[in-house]
């Protein structure tokens, strides 16, 4: 619409985009900005500044980039530019709609800055992920000598987040006790954040200890920042003390907690956290109810993992693709591949993720003419370019069935760079099927990419000692040892009654040892009278017969089922949780022990789940 600019007795025409007069008075549209019927409108110029502003203020609030820049030009055209309110406008309008560069060239502009002029381009660059220039200007509005709030502050501070700049981030922080904003609960709150996404624990922690007052957006950060450290003890027993507070649970902390519950595959926190989910009224929310499925998931439940998905009311792809890998580690490929086929035909389409889920549950089955058929349906049916991660999946397949030199080839050819879960991936199979020359190939790669990585000159070693090549095996070990490589040892844990009891190999410190290892030798002489013996071909040291059996006699995994064994009642599922591969000999074991003990035995190791129960394992001998 069109309306008129009164000065000096004449009338100029101006496009503007209200609906009625009535708009021009609130400012307000009741759809989005669009043309309308013309109408003529008297303005002074004091009200058409005015209504000008509004406008600008609606453009932003509705993203409306055409409409504003329209906006910024009769702006121009009448010269009110100079206004630095309009000018503030104009700047927060332009980085609304992502077009930062705009809002930058409205600041270098002004005739006049006000801090809220330095806090709205701050703001700008940070909220569109350019940290750097945020913080160059923050320092140039030190130079020149403005005052700064604690908005500019706080937002800085978010941008160091950003990009992860710990030595700037601990400036700030001194500029802020300085000027006495560090107990402002913005301020605090952006340094508790920057200090957990630049790993620095530590003074995070001492920065929410120190604060008087702590928000619900305080606990959630901090939460935030353990769980993103890796430290989910920790953010349990946060979350714990947050509830005694009665801090208000939202579902970016049931996110958190979610995650940690299934980083430590703590199936009875997981369930009480699903008990506030209820309580809450989040379960509802997508994303939670993935959580949740993954949380179940990851805790070897994975009946559970599928009754949440059912039970969902809403799906989307996240939800889909959470249920699938959770079928994958799980060995259930076939419920994974029809779930695939299934959310396609209700019109949810695969994306990256997808791909990778339904790639890798082919890859623990050996399904490698599925995983072909879906590698190839990335492109052709969902035009989806294969990333290095489903590459790696592929490669994976390949070497598990046996297709080493295949395997191989496909690493040579892919339009990416070998990575070291790639040549990992390689080398364990050179391991299965004893290829001595693939291997040193795979295992020199990776002695370059991960120096530090002892497992990858143990595994070498291994296929040497699993060829008789026991010379190859001394010189292995000879450049581990000079080397700072460092072996990581085998370490198993079970939760009983809210405790977790750790073991290692050979475990001598816990206080019921000497009872497990007396329980652990009845049942393998019960498991031998009916017809176990032990693979003792697992073990490659150079020793004796009767020594290798000791020495496998005494692996984490063993001692965890013995303990699980003498302490849960006798309904109950044994759960074991294993930092490393599950090795051939604790495999036969565990099926061995399901059978002869009637129990169901569930294993995570580093790779994937095996259910165990009478005599057979879900994953078909095949890991």
């Amino acid at each position: 619409m069109k309306a008129l600019y009164r000065s000096n007795k004449s009338y100029t025409t101006i496009s503007l985009n209200y609906r009625n007069f009535s708009s021009i008075c609130t400012a307000k549209f009741e759809s989005p900005i669009q043309e309308e019927d013309q109408v003529w409108v008297l303005c002074t110029r004091s009200n058409f500044l005015q209504n000008q502003q509004s406008l600008v203020q609606q453009c932003a609030q509705q993203r409306a980039l055409k409409q504003g820049k329209s906006l910024h030009a009769q702006i121009i055209h009448f010269g009110i530019q100079s206004d630095t309110l309009t000018s503030n406008m104009l700047i927060n309008l332009y980085s609304k709609c992502r077009t930062v560069d705009y809002s930058r060239k409205v600041f270098d502009e002004m005739r006049v800055r006000s801090l809220v002029s330095w806090n709205t381009v701050i703001g700008a660059y940070t909220q569109n992920g350019n940290g750097e220039e945020a913080l160059k200007l923050f320092v140039w509005m030190l130079r020149e000598g403005s005052e700064f709030s604690e908005f500019a502050l706080s937002s800085v501070l978010c941008a160091c987040a950003s990009k992860s700049l710990a030595f700037e981030s601990k400036q700030l922080h001194c500029l802020a006790v300085k000027t006495s904003m560090d107990s402002n609960a913005f301020v605090s709150t952006a340094l508790l954040d920057v200090y957990a996404k630049c790993h620095c624990v530590d003074d995070a922690v001492r920065v929410f200890e120190s604060m008087p007052e702590k928000s619900d957006v305080t606990w959630s950060s901090m939460m935030a920042g353990l769980v993103q450290n890796e430290l989910y003890e920790e953010a349990l027993s946060l979350f714990l003390v947050a509830q005694r507070t009665n801090m208000e649970i939202s579902m970016f902390v049931i996110s958190s907690v979610l995650s940690a519950c299934a980083a430590l595959a703590a199936l009875i926190e997981g369930k009480q956290v699903h008990a506030i989910v209820h309580k809450t009224g989040f379960v509802a929310n997508e994303y939670i109810a993935s959580s949740l499925v993954d949380v179940y998931a990851k805790c070897g439940s994975i009946k559970e993992s599928h009754a949440v998905f059912r039970e969902a009311e809403e799906k989307n792809v996240v939800l889909w693709n959470t249920m699938i890998s959770g079928f994958a580690r799980h060995a259930k490929s076939l419920e994974a591949m029809i779930l695939f086929e299934k959310m396609q035909q209700i019109f949810f389409y695969p994306n990256e993720v997808t791909y990778l889920s339904i790639l890798s549950a082919c890859a623990h089955m050996g399904l490698v003419h599925k995983g072909k058929k879906y590698f190839e349906m990335m492109s052709k049916d969902h035009d989806l370019a294969p990333n290095v991660f489903h590459y790696s999946c592929m490669v994976d397949i390949l070497g598990r069935t046996g297709r080493i030199n295949e395997a191989k080839e496909l690493i040579d050819k892919m339009p990416f760079e070998a990575t070291a879960s790639m040549w990992g991936s390689l080398l364990a199979s050179c391991k299965v099927y004893r290829n001595v020359e693939v291997a040193e190939v795979a295992a020199r790669k990776l002695f370059e990419i991960e120096p530090n990585n002892a497992g990858n000159h143990v595994l070498l070693s291994n296929i040497y000692a699993s060829n008789g090549r026991w010379e190859d095996v001394a010189s292995a070990r000879k450049l581990l040892k000079s080397s700072e490589a460092k072996k990581e040892r085998g370490k198993s844990w079970i939760e009983i009654k809210n405790k977790v009891h750790s073991f290692m190999v050979g475990e001598r410190s816990h206080p019921r040892i000497r009872e497990i290892y007396s329980r652990l030798d009845k049942l393998v002489k019960e498991m031998e009278e009916s017809g176990f013996k032990g693979h003792i071909e697992h073990d490659l040291h150079d020793v004796e017969d009767d020594y290798k059996r000791e020495l496998l006699k005494h692996h984490s995994e063993k001692l965890a089922f013995t303990y699980g064994l003498m302490c849960l009642p006798s309904c109950a599922p044994i759960r074991i949780m294993k930092n490393l591969r599950i090795c051939g000999d604790c495999h036969e074991f565990m099926k061995g022990a399901s059978s002869v003990t009637r129990r169901e035995i569930i294993v995570r190791d580093n790779n994937r789940f095996h259910h165990f129960s009478e005599g057979y394992c879900s994953c078909g001998d095949f890991w």
